[in-house]
């Protein structure tokens, strides 16, 4: 990205001054290098986000931006009803409430080392993975409208997990204005084989170990020590959330000219969060939150099983779980006025700082904590959200923070560079064990397709929008 286009207001902080069809300015986070590397795309996006009706403050994009479906990929941009604000399928994105879940374990490194191959082959054998991966779940119409409705909520009822899981989730397991008939019958169709699966591309289990301590306070308040042993979860809503996606994207498209949205990119379509479509997005769109988050619950105790197989007696408590992908109505304050929002965060993540109202009463003093995900051999980071969210300006992008490294290749161009059993065999070099049944899958995730996390996450802290708290270094990676 040309740089010349920007003007610096802070060491990690670009502004694109408004021009032409925006109504606010572009905001862009990350070290000079980091935004110099981000495609041109990325700028024009942010330009055409600006340019929605309704929106407030600034479009935004994370240090992990890079080109996305109408928004970038690290888009963050939120719209106010009373002003004509909008609702975008294409600015939460396919993959509804993808996201990370992270769990404690009660080991330390010398005891998973001494049993990590066996651990991996549990694991690997007990999470459905991999394209068109089918878990043992099959849900009809009833149990079908339950899960969506109910969320983590209703995987725990059903028997995966215990009430004190949903303390540790968004929500508390589950968004409320779930409309499970507002699901098309097709989304309903390709997720009704798909609970408790893991599925394919960036998503994965893994178990990491606690390499570095950055802030002892949250740490603690996290309960994170040096060679403690987590398990980590990426996934999201699966094919239910990509065929909502598909539908409501193309009914915005036809819709959009009658609402009087003319758009410079048929990828941003739209539509007033006071119209009749709008709401049944919403609908829509929390039911496929819940269902993600229903998704990694089960998931959560299939991966307790594999556990307790290699670890008789151990538990595997829940640490949090956040989502991307998502539009959420959250209450911020913009130029000293507090404002119901519908807050978009397209491969973002919330970051609440101290004393938020939705926390944990555990967290509530250390803030929320933000799950940052790496790529595949490379590290993880636990962030907290930062206090100055609740004091600057627009909360600091309305207390987000990026979700995990950015790819910064294709998948194709990945799988042509690398071949998959190279990676996994080099990986394996270095103590990094992998489990998949897609050799060009562990090709496309290599780690050199992504950027540097290290570099993001230092972007993401020096700029105000989460602190770092602890390091995690991968052991065993499962994948699709």
């Amino acid at each position: 990205m040309e740089l010349k286009n920007l003007r610096q207001r802070a060491e990690m902080e670009w502004e694109l001054p408004m021009a032409g069809a925006m109504r606010v300015p572009g905001v862009i986070f990350g070290s000079r290098e980091l935004v110099a590397a981000m495609d041109e795309k990325v700028r024009e996006q942010v330009t055409n986000v600006a340019g929605l009706p309704g929106i407030v403050a600034a479009s935004y994009a994370m240090p992990d931006a890079h080109w996305g479906y109408g928004f970038p990929i690290g888009g963050v941009a939120a719209f106010d009803a009373e002003e004509g604000g909008v609702v975008s399928a294409g600015g939460v994105g396919f993959d509804i409430s993808c996201g990370v879940r992270s769990l404690h374990t009660g080991l330390k490194l010398a005891d998973v080392e001494a049993h990590q191959a066996r651990l991996a082959d549990r694991l690997f054998a007990r999470i459905p993975a991999g394209i068109g991966s089918t878990g043992g779940i099959r849900l009809d119409a009833a149990g079908m409208a339950a899960m969506l409705k109910g969320g983590a909520r209703w995987a725990v009822g059903e028997g995966y997990g215990s009430e004190v899981d949903l303390t540790r989730i968004e929500e508390f397991g589950c968004v409320a204005g779930a409309d499970p008939a507002a699901v098309s019958d097709q989304a309903k169709k390709r997720q009704r084989d798909e609970m408790g699966t893991l599925g394919s591309g960036n998503h994965y289990l893994e178990v990491q170990v606690v390499s570095e301590i950055f802030d002892e306070h949250a740490a603690r308040a996290y309960g994170l020590a040096t060679g403690d042993i987590l398990v980590s979860l990426h996934c999201g809503s699966r094919g239910l959330g990509h065929q909502i996606g598909t539908d409501f994207l193309r009914e915005m498209v036809l819709a959009g000219p009658a609402a009087g949205i003319a758009l410079p990119d048929r990828e941003l379509a739209c539509a007033p969060l006071k119209s009749a479509l709008g709401q049944r997005y919403l609908g829509a769109m929390r039911a496929a939150i819940n269902c993600a988050l229903a998704n990694r619950q089960i998931l959560t105790h299939l991966a307790r099983q594999a556990f307790a197989e290699v670890f008789p007696g151990v538990q595997l408590p829940l640490l949090y779980d956040v989502s991307h992908n998502t539009c959420k109505e959250e209450m911020h304050v913009v130029d000293g006025r507090k404002r119901r929002l519908f807050v978009h965060r397209k491969g973002a993540t919330r970051a609440f700082g101290p004393g938020h109202v939705e926390l944990p009463r555990d967290y509530a003093q250390a803030g929320q904590p933000v799950l940052i995900g790496g790529s595949m051999g490379t590290s993880s980071y636990v962030l907290a959200g930062a206090a100055a969210a609740g004091t600057n300006p627009a909360e600091r992008a309305f207390g987000s923070a990026c979700h995990g490294a950015g790819r910064a290749m294709s998948r194709h161009e990945a799988a042509r560079r690398w071949h998959g059993r190279a990676v996994v065999d080099e990986l394996a070099a270095r103590g990094i064990l992998i489990r998949s049944s897609s050799s060009r899958g562990v090709a496309e995730e290599a780690p050199l397709a992504y950027k540097d996390v290290t570099a993001v996450v230092d972007a993401a802290d020096h700029a105000g929008l989460a602190g770092k708290v602890a390091r995690l270094s991968p052991l065993i990676c499962v994948k699709g």
